[in-house]
């Protein structure tokens, strides 16, 4: 069963973490969106976080595991926000569930399929050594070459832990990673669609959602909204979180 952290009581909305994230990103929209009346489930994916690692790895297989964490905790008509890989996630489980779920916000990522484009962040994520026992300092020393951008690295680096004194690991599984970064990628499929409420939210700045890309959102997702949060790129709920706020709960309430 996936890791998850719960806040609040009333209608259940599901926050789904992207790439190389988890839960914990979410802790402080948990806060709000539960203010405002939700029973708030900020999940870990497989391979994230707290969760359990598995060889196995695809968006089918954590659409599944997000179904079945739905199954166990007896969740019906849920809403959900997605942030890239999880925006993916949610997309899927919306149009192979459209039972289960009442309206759905997707953050920065389309339908499409994207390129690998995550290379440099993997190399320096396989550049740390922890048989050499590094502190903090000394894995962010090493990500630098490869990883320039401070609030990614900032990112990237809260997924350090403990294992034992003086032994850090990272929580996600990097091995399982690197043999399957294409499935990252790929698109939703072409003949999925979902019929009710739908927020595509994107950055200004990113390039992750094109004009270009409106036609094809609009086949999967006839009812869908398009805001744009003007000088963010595509960790837009992380650089201007008040106004990623004001808009989704503006479209659940």
């Amino acid at each position: 069963m996936l890791h998850s952290r719960i806040e609040g009581e009333g209608k259940p909305l599901l926050i789904i973490h992207g790439f190389l994230g988890m839960s914990d990103n979410w802790k402080s929209f948990g806060s709000l969106y539960a203010a405002e009346g939700f029973q708030v489930h900020m999940l870990d994916l497989r391979n994230h976080g707290r969760s359990f690692h598995s060889e196995e790895f695809s968006y089918t297989i954590m659409a599944n595991d997000v179904l079945e964490y739905c199954q166990h905790h007896q969740l019906t008509n849920i809403n959900v926000i997605g942030h890239s890989m999880g925006g993916k996630v949610a997309m899927l489980l919306a149009t192979t569930h459209p039972e289960l779920v009442e309206k759905l916000i997707v953050a920065d990522i389309g339908p499409k399929y994207y390129a690998p484009h995550h290379q440099d962040i993997l190399a320096g994520l396989n550049a740390v050594d922890f048989s050499e026992k590094p502190d903090r300092n000394q894995v962010e020393e090493t990500l630098y070459p490869f990883i320039p951008d401070f609030g990614t690295r900032q990112f990237l680096m809260k997924n350090l832990y403990w294992i034992e004194p003086g032994q850090l690991a990272f929580r996600f599984n990097l091995p399982v990673f690197n043999a399957k970064i294409e499935t990252i990628g790929e698109a939703l499929p072409s003949q999925n669609h979902f019929d009710k409420p739908t927020m595509f939210i994107r950055g200004g700045n990113s390039k992750y959602i094109l004009d270009n890309d409106v036609p094809e959102i609009q086949k999967h997702f006839p009812n869908f909204k398009l805001v744009t949060i003007p000088n963010v790129g595509h960790w837009l709920h992380a650089e201007n979180p008040k106004l990623f706020f004001e808009e989704t709960i503006k479209f659940l309430k």
